[in-house]
């Protein structure tokens, strides 16, 4: 259970992810802002408290695996790592320039942190069952941490890693689910209906939760469930917001790659530091 001071402080950081983002993809110009900020809140509890990592020491071969196969989320992510001392936040103004080590899409050829290569929607849901597996026959003693996007999950191979995961009974496994109901370009419900999310990976042979994904305490709470169920992988779906606590971007229906403005962007990291300020005075 956690505490006052620890809510807060994961609040905090959220807020300065989302700040993050917006600052590097606003001075870019353009980018990837949607699906980023609705996992922020989710970021700031696994990198805030959950996950066993070394920011000194990326490769460290006992740390918990983060895989987004949702690779252009990578923004969120950057800023993450950047907030955890895994580089400097100045670095997170070259995102998606000639030369950077901040591409797109994540990259862990590049990025210090970054565990898997993802981006081609599907994979990385194989990818993060190979990680778990592999890390399992080893005997090595850590979690797997999967993000996948509700529109991703129409792809074929999602369901084929998933059903081999229960299979395996994974349970160093827990993917979530970023059910903010809107995928490149519409609404998943106008597109393909991925239906009852929670259902199905109950249909698979997966525990599985639907929480409020923008409550940090909900969320760690989720994951401590999670990991105490033994013999199966977890699922959380988390219940979001496409563009969450951007004011150009959440509730729009094209969020999922915008062109910014610099008005645009004072006017987001503005409002976010009034939520800031507001939390850090609470």
């Amino acid at each position: 259970m956690l505490g006052k001071e620890k809510i807060k402080e994961l609040k905090i950081l959220a807020i300065k992810i989302r700040m993050e983002t917006v600052k590097a993809l606003g001075t870019l110009g353009f980018g990837h802002i949607g699906g980023a900020a609705s996992i922020a809140d989710l970021l700031a509890v696994l990198y805030g408290e959950v996950m066993n990592i070394d920011p000194k020491n990326p490769r460290w071969e006992k740390r918990d695996w983060l895989i987004s196969s949702k690779g252009h989320a990578g923004p969120a992510i950057y800023a993450a790592l950047a907030l955890k001392g895994y580089f400097p936040t100045e670095q997170l103004l070259t995102i998606n320039t000639p030369g950077t080590h901040l591409p797109s899409h994540c990259d862990r050829n590049l990025t210090p942190g970054v565990d898997m290569t993802t981006g081609s929607l599907g994979q990385g849901a194989s990818t993060a069952v190979g990680v778990a597996l592999g890390n399992r026959l080893n005997k090595i003693d850590n979690y797997t941490y999967l993000i996948l996007g509700d529109g991703e999950i129409q792809e074929g191979q999602v369901w084929e890693a998933v059903s081999y995961a229960a299979q395996q009974k994974l349970d160093n496994l827990v993917a979530f689910v970023d059910w903010n109901k809107q995928q490149l370009d519409g609404y998943i419900k106008d597109i393909n209906d991925v239906g009852d999310i929670k259902a199905k990976f109950q249909a698979f042979g997966w525990d599985a939760q639907l929480i409020d994904g923008s409550d940090v305490e909900k969320i760690y709470n989720a994951i401590q469930i999670a990991k105490e169920r033994k013999g199966m992988p977890s699922a959380i779906i988390l219940d979001t917001i496409k563009g969450k606590g951007i004011s150009f971007a959440e509730g729009k229906l094209k969020n999922h790659h915008m062109q910014i403005s610099k008005e645009q962007m004072e006017e987001a990291i503005e409002q976010l530091q009034k939520e800031l300020d507001k939390v850090v005075g609470s």
